[in-house]
């Protein structure tokens, strides 16, 4: 059974597990297709990834295009993100706007960011471990981003500046207002 934290955009949502722990540590069960058919929709997952980072790493804010969005359900094993969902859906009410939530390896909360957001995240802790689940197969030909550090989109990485690392890609993509989204209000969120 999971617990379900509505965010101030619908469709994105926080999950939490529900963690059995005593002497010897705990369990939680990470993932149940039943249980979050339940809370969330029917989505098939087919590919899971994992990308291991050193403290002040921001990536992001990345998104596939069509026909080759995701749905992403992303959590941390080893350290503490903050994880940012960004909406580009043209038309939306929520254009522009973004949910962050801080994910570490104690508080085994999820964030589940449907189609038509951009999605980063910024490492708070020495190393982080990250792994997410995706409904669609990464498409390189796809791949679309937004600058993370558009001051239209007011988010607040929660690393200093002389700490943040990037790569080149993430360093020179374009502002909010010079993306053509491909996705708009009526985008199947998964």
């Amino acid at each position: 059974m999971i617990e379900v934290e509505e965010t101030k955009i619908k469709d994105v949502k926080i999950i939490m597990p529900r963690v059995f722990s005593d002497t010897r540590g705990y369990f939680f069960e990470s993932y149940s297709e039943r249980d979050f058919k339940e809370a969330i929709g029917d989505i098939k997952f087919v590919q899971d990834n994992e990308s291991k980072s050193i403290a002040g790493v921001v990536r992001g804010l990345h998104f596939q295009k069509p026909p080759f969005s995701q749905s992403k359900l992303v959590r941390v094993v080893r350290g503490a993100v903050l994880d940012v969902a960004v909406d580009i859906r043209k038309g939306s009410p929520t254009y522009g706007q973004h949910v962050a939530v801080e994910l570490t390896e104690d508080n085994h909360r999820q964030f589940f960011i449907p189609r038509g957001f951009a999605h980063g995240f910024a490492v708070l802790s020495d190393e982080a471990i990250f792994q997410y689940k995706c409904d669609n197969y990464y498409a390189p030909q796809s791949e679309g981003a937004i600058a993370w550090n558009d001051p239209a989109l007011g988010i607040d990485w929660r690393v200093p500046t002389e700490n943040r690392i990037l790569s080149e890609k993430d360093m020179h993509h374009p502002l909010l207002a010079d993306l053509d989204s491909p996705f708009d209000i009526n985008v199947p969120l998964y």
